[in-house]
This record gives structure tokens, sequence and C-alpha cells, in this order.
């Protein structure tokens, strides 16, 4: 039963609460890792194949190496924000120019995110409203201004990850295979083939949503099955596209995302391995506000392979965030 509540609970805790379209989450087991840590603390990077605690020094030469970056978050924790400015600066500062994707933006937005990073053309006032950030997002940009604000300060790419939240709710509301036919997808470029069969994503994903949302029709559950599916291959898509175009004097890509969408190498980087180059290098750093009361939470996610790195950082000015049940 812990395995049930804590690493499911971990998955529907970090998607975000936006709304029930928009819950996502996946995981695949792997064989159990111990941990040489003995007291887990604030600022320790922990390399999950070995247990080992890093020096950030240490993990440089692996960021400079990769293609992507996979952040995972805890949304709206000050100090996940923290950690990516480190790792974007750490590459500005080796000669890199790396590029930032973040799920908080989505496609609609990208003329104004190019404007306002690129061009310095907009008012912060009109970047968010011509990147249709309240509708996609929420109201509360404060969270994430430092990361926009650094890829503005450096000129660095910055890529919205998320489909329209409209193409979201159409397959919440159609289901993906009806959705796909909308003359309004192919507007964007959306693959047609996307499959649902599959047994890993599929494996839990309707378990955080039955815990945090009891007694709803079987065909809701589904149908927020089919709109992860989609959001989680839409992102996918982005990387990919910059990943195969991607030059040699250009930087890796961070994805900014929270840690549901990269846990077990399951629901976004398994799809961006399937459609990128052969040769492609990725790495996942999944940032964790650690709580002292539940520290057997992080041993979890190191036994169970969660990501390459686990990043413990200082909670947020809300203390942990809340569990469903």
């Amino acid at each position: 039963m812990k395995w049930f509540t804590c690493r499911h609970l971990r998955i529907a805790m970090l998607l975000g609460t936006l709304s029930l379209l928009l819950i996502l989450a996946s995981c695949a087991s792997t064989p159990g890792i111990s941990t040489e840590v003995q007291d887990f603390q604030v600022g320790q990077i922990i390399e999950v194949k070995t247990g080992k605690v890093l020096e950030f020094e240490t993990l440089k030469s692996e960021l400079a190496g990769a293609d992507v970056v996979y952040i995972g978050e805890e949304h709206y924790t000050p100090s996940h924000i923290d950690a990516a400015v480190q790792v974007l600066d750490t590459l500005v500062v080796s000669g890199q120019k790396p590029a930032l994707a973040m799920e908080m933006f989505s496609w609609n937005g990208q003329a104004a995110l190019d404007q306002y990073t690129q061009q310095h053309a907009l008012t912060e006032a009109q970047f968010l409203k011509d990147s249709h950030w309240e509708e996609n997002w929420g109201p509360d940009f404060t969270g994430y201004e430092r990361l926009v604000q650094f890829a503005k300060e450096h000129r660095l790419p910055l890529y919205a990850l998320n489909p329209p939240r409209s193409l979201v709710r159409m397959v919440s509301k159609q289901g993906l295979e009806a959705a796909l036919r909308d003359p309004e997808m192919e507007k964007w470029g959306v693959k047609k083939d996307m499959s649902l069969k599959d047994p890993e994503y599929e494996q839990v994903i309707f378990k955080p949503i039955e815990l945090c949302h009891p007694g709803l029709p079987k065909k809701m559950y589904d149908r927020y099955y089919q709109a992860s599916i989609f959001r989680d291959e839409g992102m996918a898509k982005i990387i990919t596209e910059y990943i195969n175009r991607k030059s040699q004097d250009q930087g890796p890509l961070i994805s900014y995302t929270g840690g549901g969408h990269i846990q077990y190498e399951v629901p976004v980087p398994k799809r961006v391995r399937r459609d990128a180059s052969s040769t492609l290098k990725d790495i996942s750093i999944y940032l964790i506000a650690l709580d002292p009361v539940r520290e057997e939470d992080v041993q979890e996610a190191i036994d169970e392979g969660i990501a390459d790195y686990i990043w413990l950082t200082a909670l947020g000015p809300n203390g942990p965030q809340p569990r469903c049940g």
C-alpha cells in the first residue's frame, strides 16, 4: 500500500492542479537502488543509479554534453526555479547557448515568446496577454518570471511546450481519435497516429486520478487519460523538433515541466527518444522540496529510479504541497 500512496500521489501532486483536463502522470518500475545517503539535506544532488551525493561541479560536464536536460519541478516552488536558473547560468557561463522550453506556455503564445525574449519589443503586460498566459496556465506569473527574464536577458530561445488548452479540451470532450480528425489539429501540425496503447503509461495513470477524484464515470477517466497522452505527445513534439534541427553550435534544450512529465523516463522522454536521432543524449533531474517529516518519499524515489538525478531543495513559502486523500 505504501508504494501506491507515495508513488501515485507524487504523480498526481506534481503534474499541476489547473483542472482535471490537465492531469497527467506516468511511471515505470525500475529495479531497486540502495542509497548511500544517511541524512537527506537541502542542496544535495543524488545520482540515482549509485545513490551517491554529487557536487554540482560534477554535474556540469553531464549538462554540457546533453542534447536535452529534463528538469521536473513541483509547481510554484521558488527553490526549483533557482535550480533551473543555476543550470541555465552554468551553461551560459561556459560559453554555450542553451534553449529553454516551458510547460507553462502553450503553442499559441510562441510568437509572443519570440518577440519578448529575442527582440525585447513587448512590455511584460503585453507579453502576458499575447502569450495567453492566464488562459493556458493561470493568473500568477511571478513564480516563473525569473526563468523568462533569464532567457530574455541572455537572448536564449524560449519555447512553449504545451498544446493550446482549447485542443486539450477538445480531446477531453471528444476523445483522442475524434479530436485528431478536427482541422484545428492539422493547423498546429499535430501528428495523426498517436497511440493510446502504452502499457507503461497506462499502468498507473488511472490510480492518481481515481484517488484524487473518486466516483467519476469510467468514460471521464478514459478521456483524462487520452488528454494526458495528447499533452505528452505535444511536449515531445516540440523537444524533438528542436533536437532534430539543432546545430553543432547550439547548446542543450532545458525542458522545464512538472515532475510527473519526466518520471521514470516514460511520459515525455520516451516519446522524444522514439522520434529523435539515435545519437540523442538526455539527462533527467527530478526536483524535490525536502520535507523533513517525509524523507521516506525521497528514499522511495531513489529506490524506484525516478530520474537520473534527484536534487533536494528548500520547501516553498506555503510548505509541503498537499496530497489527495
